[in-house]
């Protein structure tokens, strides 16, 4: 259901984003290869922040990246990372649903990339500043260029198919993309 400006009823919203939070966090926990250089891990939750973002905009995509994979870090043993994988991984799935359209297979791509970028540089930052392990933590990136590539393309293959198969008002409107004025500023 939309209202009056086009966009996603608010509970629909709420709905999906803990629903993508939830599967964030299992996807993210099923699949987790300890990087002993950093204390972090290669995981593969990614996917799933992906489809979020790339089926149902920033707003989900952020709240799912983010809190889905801090509760993951914490539920798994790495809560150390979960104030940095808070921030990192919503803005990735921030951006990606800014940047995609859900018209366009270029810039399903241009979100991924974009997004992966913020999130890898956004790690080696934190574990190299803030977690103290200096240039070890370029033993990550690798890892995590990995999770962005695997994590994209099974993400934009899913997002794809949602935004074929599921009803338009669950996924908003599919010509104009996310209208975050229109969604924060009544005209």
């Amino acid at each position: 259901m939309q209202d009056k400006y086009g966009q996603q009823n608010i509970t629909l919203t709420i709905a999906q984003a803990g629903i993508m939070a939830a599967l964030t966090a299992v996807a993210t926990a099923l699949v987790q290869v300890y990087i002993p250089a950093t204390r972090g891990y290669l995981n593969f939750g990614d996917i799933i922040i992906f489809v979020s973002a790339l089926t149902f905009g920033p707003v989900v995509g952020g709240f799912a990246g983010g809190v889905g994979s801090a509760i993951s870090d914490v539920a798994t043993g790495y809560g150390y990372f979960s104030p940095f994988t808070l921030v990192i991984k919503g803005l990735e799935g921030l951006i990606a649903g800014l940047i995609a359209n859900r018209l366009s297979g270029k810039r399903d791509i241009l979100a991924v990339v974009t997004a992966g970028a913020e999130m890898v540089i956004g790690y080696f930052l934190s574990e190299f500043f803030a977690l103290s392990v200096g240039w070890a933590a370029l033993a990550e990136v690798p890892a995590n260029i990995l999770q962005i590539v695997v994590g994209g393309s099974a993400g934009i293959a899913i997002a794809l198919i949602l935004r074929r198969r599921l009803p338009e008002t669950w996924i908003g409107s599919r010509k104009s993309g996310y209208n975050l004025k229109a969604r924060f500023y009544k005209e």
